[in-house]
């Protein structure tokens, strides 16, 4: 289905000119591209999609955002937990 999913920054860096965080959802850890939200820093909540943060949301709405997808039923496969499923939130190489 490949939803954007939110998390929470943990770390962000720059290497070779990317802005790179470490992105935490629940209690999976994912890295992701932040160069399309550059005023984001750790501790902000950010949606991300493909391995990249889209936008940045309240904390209140990323959490509710998840509670929702995990009662759908799709944040693990989302995710990439579910065996042998696709992955949308992909980890960035770096």
């Amino acid at each position: 289905m490949c939803l954007a999913i939110p998390g929470k920054i943990l770390e962000a860096t720059e290497i070779d000119g990317l802005h790179l965080g470490r992105i935490q959802f629940g209690g999976v850890t994912r890295r992701a591209y932040l160069d399309y939200v550059p005023d984001a820093k750790p501790g902000d909540y950010v949606m991300v999609h493909v391995g990249f943060a889209i936008s940045k949301v309240a904390e209140e709405e990323a959490h509710r955002t998840y509670a929702q997808l995990q009662q759908m039923g799709v944040l693990n496969e989302e995710l990439g937990i579910v065996p042998d499923g696709p992955s949308c939130v992909t980890e960035a190489g770096y």
